[in-house]
């Protein structure tokens, strides 16, 4: 969809303010240059793998307590989003025996695809190294890091690909205030998934016998921001790690505004099924915001891909339910199936009787689901 003409305008206004801004800095504290690059988990086949990530003049942010005080969680919070990111930044990109050089742009974001020359083991999950070759910061020695990046098996029988923010864990996102506290005043460690969601991701990426390894990727219009915080929460809640396909929040060089939440999943969505067109997928996201109007245009999109759309319902008006249950009455004819419930139990039971889960991780679900019950 093209921007419309005051949306052009207002975006090269806003780029032009931001320009300025950042001349200022640059003035005030001299030129970037690199502290730390940071890679994101990324994806491909045997044959090219995609991988990115960004070059930041700040340091890292260290890892988050349990006993950390809301005062120093929204300090952290607030360090992440203040990103200093550093354009045109050299990187050196290396990947089973390929590598490229690349220059991040004005966000200070590096892209690149790498083709191996022999395929990779039958391992999920493979080693990537970057290396900021110039501008590196004086007081930094070396500016690298590693990475990993993430090629289904042929024994995967399907991919999943999930919503984050009131899908996997609490957000309000519904709620201004809710999510602004639940965002900036809690950490990693202290915010909490819906219960059940770790065992049923586990059991999804499980499959029926344990050992299929399918391939989960998160979806989320989160800025790219939150990756640190967003996949410490992962890893400390036992949910299995995937590609975070986030969202920048900066304007960029044509004057777009980030305000187009359905095209970035869309998109996101769109390059992972493009990457993988003989693996079928299962679709989960909220009611909250867009995901079952995305997951429909997708169904439509992808005949006989999508094997389930899973929504949770957390924004109770009538009419919104309304208005996801005749999207559902859609996807059933185009040959899918969209299910709409307040709880993860009821997705897990359906999985189990899809055979898409085995019997063990559901009751794991329920177990959790129950406990969760008893603690209200």
């Amino acid at each position: 969809m093209s921007l419309s003409p005051w949306e052009r305008w207002l975006g090269r206004m806003a780029r032009d303010v931001e320009r300025r801004i950042e001349t200022t800095r640059a003035r005030v504290l001299g030129d970037r240059a690199a502290r730390q690059v940071v890679v994101y988990r990324g994806f491909g086949t045997c044959d090219e793998v995609f991988v990115s990530g960004r070059v930041l003049a700040n340091r890292p942010v260290g890892p988050a307590m349990h006993a950390d005080a809301w005062w120093r969680n929204l300090g952290n919070t607030l360090r992440h989003l203040e990103s200093d990111e550093v354009p045109g930044a050299t990187v050196h990109v290396q990947f089973h025996g390929a590598a490229v050089t690349t220059v991040t742009d004005d966000e200070g974001y590096f892209r690149a695809w790498l083709r191996p020359p022999a395929p990779p083991d039958n391992d999920l999950w493979h080693e990537v190294a970057a290396r900021v070759i110039e501008p590196v910061h004086d007081d930094t020695q070396d500016v690298a890091a590693g990475g990993r990046v993430i090629i289904p098996r042929s024994s995967a029988a399907f991919g999943v690909i999930s919503d984050i923010d009131d899908t996997v864990i609490r957000t309000d996102a519904t709620r201004l205030l809710g999510m602004l506290r639940r965002t900036l005043l809690e950490n990693a460690l202290t915010r909490l998934p819906f219960p059940g969601v770790a065992q049923f991701y586990s059991g999804l990426h499980a499959g029926t016998d344990g050992t299929r390894g399918n391939p989960v990727f998160y979806v989320s219009s989160s800025p790219w921001n939150l990756y640190a915080l967003l996949t410490e929460f992962l890893e400390h809640q036992a949910i299995p790690a995937g590609p975070l396909l986030l969202r920048d929040w900066g304007i960029s060089e044509s004057g777009a505004l980030p305000l187009r939440h359905g095209e970035h999943k869309l998109g996101a969505i769109r390059q992972i099924l493009d990457r993988y067109p003989t693996l079928p997928f299962i679709l989960i996201g909220d009611s909250g915001q867009e995901d079952p109007e995305i997951y429909s245009t997708i169904v439509h999109e992808y005949p006989r891909r999508i094997l389930a759309v899973y929504i949770r319902s957390v924004a109770p008006a009538a009419d919104r339910i309304a208005a996801v249950r005749q999207l559902g009455q859609e996807v059933r004819q185009a040959g899918s199936e969209l299910l709409l419930t307040d709880d993860t139990l009821t997705c897990a039971r359906h999985a189990v009787d899809r055979g898409w889960m085995d019997k063990g991780a559901l009751a794991a679900v329920a177990a959790v689901s129950a406990s969760a019950g008893r603690q209200r």
